[in-house]
């Protein structure tokens, strides 16, 4: 349970702060303060808007119960108070999602998405799952690079990579982690019979600058000519760069770009997010098996999610919630999966507190 009072009093503590003298002497600490408050203002705002409803919600039943006033105005009182009940959660929760947003670390994300068993099959999945998760990003508004990707013949991928960057990227896409599992019948198949194929999706945290540092010595550097699907040359010149770091045995190569320069930055920045998530998962040295953990196998056993193209649905088997509107989720309208995978994030939390108490 929310306490707004709580949210009032520190509020009015931060007004006083602001306006005390000499606030702007310490600039980090002013900034601090100035964002905290913004964003207090926005949920007081919200709660009022809450108390508003909940203050109408008692006053229409007082009418409904009230045999003396006129029926008809009993009646339009009835209709209105489940609209003003489902305001009143509507607006609860809208307040619950900021604060929960306000808690998680706003990171920048790299996804690495990868065709796993199924063959041709799977990296045309691939490239359905990158289209689902583009159409979402741009839905945010939030903002998308693409880091290296390796195309097959017929509009599919064996593998591709890009960075997300936005307020809120963390907390709904940090759940997409695992083989993604499609069921369907390939356009090649001519008996109409259906396949299982599954897809790897890596979500890892992009490290800042002060959290990494790669000694130059640890690397190997390769150059060598970029190719596009079926040997079609992207470019005349020696510009794909391979990328390996010896402790770990890391390796990341980059061709999509025309300048080797470019290749070897967002190589870098795919490799560090690489590192800095197998250093956090298991500093004693067994690096290597925490990235299996992370993506799986890419066997079809291992799924977090199933895309049954037949029954038209998408199955999250971490909360066995359902969804049976396949072609919008695949355009990116995914919200209600993410916000049912928050709640249960949210709810295992709070559980947890509570036997901890």
């Amino acid at each position: 349970m929310l306490d707004f009072e709580k949210l009032k009093e520190e509020y009015a503590l931060i007004s006083r702060e602001l306006s005390l003298e000499g606030v702007h002497d310490d600039r980090e600490k002013y900034q601090r303060l100035a964002k905290r408050f913004s964003f207090l203002e926005k949920i007081l705002n919200l709660i009022k808007i809450r108390e508003g409803y909940a203050l109408a919600k008692d006053n229409l039943k007082l009418v409904i119960s009230d045999s003396k006033e006129d029926e008809e105005v009993r009646k339009m009182a009835r209709e209105e108070f489940p609209v003003i009940e489902a305001k009143i959660k509507s607006t609860g929760e809208e307040i619950e999602d900021r604060l929960f947003e306000e808690t998680e670390p706003e990171r920048d994300l790299i996804f690495e998405i990868r065709a796993g068993v199924g063959g041709e099959e799977s990296a045309l999945f691939t490239a359905n799952l990158f289209n689902m998760y583009s159409r979402y990003i741009e839905k945010k508004g939030w903002n998308m690079e693409l880091l290296s990707s390796s195309p097959t013949d017929i509009g599919g991928f064996k593998e591709i990579v890009f960075s997300v960057s936005g307020k809120g990227v963390y907390t709904h896409l940090k759940f997409e982690s695992g083989t993604h599992r499609v069921q369907r019948v390939p356009a090649t198949e001519a008996s109409g019979r259906i396949h299982t194929s599954a897809v790897t999706v890596a979500v890892l945290i992009e490290p800042k600058e002060v959290e990494l540092k790669i000694d130059p010595k640890d690397l190997r550097i390769d150059t060598y000519r970029a190719s596009g699907a079926g040997g079609q040359h992207v470019n005349r010149t020696d510009s794909a760069v391979r990328i390996t770091h010896l402790p770990t045995g890391t390796v990341v190569a980059c061709q999509d770009e025309r300048s080797q320069i470019k290749n070897r930055a967002k190589a870098m920045r795919v490799l560090k997010a690489r590192i800095l998530k197998k250093m956090q998962a298991d500093e004693t040295n067994k690096i290597t098996q925490e990235r299996r953990t992370q993506i799986g196998s890419g066997d079809r056993s291992e799924k977090i999610r199933t895309y049954n193209y037949p029954e038209r649905r998408v199955t999250d088997h971490r909360v066995e919630f359902t969804i049976y509107r396949l072609e919008q989720f695949l355009e990116g309208d995914i919200d209600e999966m993410i916000k049912k995978l928050i709640q249960e994030e949210r709810k295992k939390n709070y559980e947890s507190k509570m036997l901890a108490k």
